[in-house]
């Protein structure tokens, strides 16, 4: 018997409930012009309405679905996902965002090669709030040569974007981690391009993001019972080394400021580690600095600059 190929592309679907979004996606899907790949949904669901849909679908597309019972979460229903995936090409792509043409996968599969397997486009955030207008999201020169030199400078700027932009060979074995929920994907491209020292851009939207009230990253941004915990995740994984490039020191600065963390007592409040000796010294020096002053961004850069110069002799080693 002769053995199918497997396909050129998975679309990896992590769902949960949300099948107004969900449709909008698959017939983005239903109407790609390159029709080699199969779509794997993961439902996180407590209720049937995915799967009605998925059948609605078994005409146009060729779709695995799969019910979590109980439901796993985020990340683990993404990694769930492209665990059951058989196609050369991995592309999560979330429930609520969709491709912005029907040429997406085709510009996809033009650009996906073997040399560069962590491949990104360039997309535009979609508000559902306001009727806002669409962002379009680009990675400039200057970044792309700066996130390779130091991967950690995502921090101050995830200039990749979310997940649903990314393409992933198969051969690559990182996975999201689960203890992560708001910086998950940051902290998977670092991993990524600190393993390939490289990525390809796809400097065309090829995908449209949507940005609502209900996603978990909303709910998450400047959380101190969130952001804290994950910050000291990301140095106990990665060090405290990549402090020294101003960048990520720069984005340290405006996290512990925007969440007023000006002592100690409130920097340990939310964890149960000890913090590096950088951090700590960051959060002694933004309580020696007017709140007002830190509240116009010059002054805040300056003073942010200043303690940088003074303290880069507190990075330590890598933590493994």
């Amino acid at each position: 018997m002769k053995q199918l190929m497997p396909p050129f592309f998975s679309i990896c679907i992590p769902a949960y409930e949300r099948v107004n979004y969900l449709r909008r996606l698959l017939d983005s899907i239903a109407e790609q012009t390159f029709r080699d790949f199969e779509v794997i949904i993961s439902d996180d669901s407590k209720t049937d309405q995915v799967l009605a849909l998925v059948k609605a679908y078994s005409d146009k597309l060729t779709i695995r679905y799969f019910q979590n019972s109980p439901s796993l979460g985020t990340p683990s229903n993404w990694n769930n996902a492209i665990s059951k995936a058989a196609g050369q090409w991995i592309k999560l792509i979330h429930d609520d965002d969709w491709f912005a043409s029907r040429d997406s996968l085709k510009k996809f599969a033009e650009n996906a090669h073997e040399q560069s397997p962590f491949v990104f486009s360039a997309y535009a955030n979609h508000f559902e709030a306001g009727h806002l207008k669409p962002e379009i999201k680009r990675l400039s020169p200057a970044w792309s040569r700066r996130i390779i030199r130091q991967p950690m400078a995502l921090l101050a700027y995830n200039v990749i974007g979310p997940p649903s932009v990314t393409l992933i060979h198969r051969t690559v074995l990182e996975q999201y981690d689960p203890r992560f929920k708001w910086r998950v994907d940051m902290e998977f491209y670092v991993r990524l391009i600190k393993e390939l020292n490289r990525f390809k851009y796809i400097d065309e939207i090829l995908v449209n993001v949507g940005v609502s009230e209900s996603q978990v990253t909303q709910s998450c941004i400047y959380q101190p019972t969130v952001e804290l915990p994950e910050g000291l995740l990301l140095l106990r994984k990665h060090g405290d080394k990549p402090l020294d490039n101003v960048w990520v020191y720069d984005a340290w600065w405006r996290l512990l400021r925007n969440m007023e963390i000006f002592t100690l007592e409130k920097l340990e409040q939310y964890t149960n580690e000890p913090w590096p000796a950088i951090i700590q010294q960051m959060v002694i020096d933004l309580a020696g600095i007017p709140a007002a002053f830190l509240k116009l961004g010059v002054l805040s850069k300056a003073f942010m600059f200043a303690s940088y110069l003074k303290n880069k002799s507190l990075i330590s080693h890598p933590v493994s």
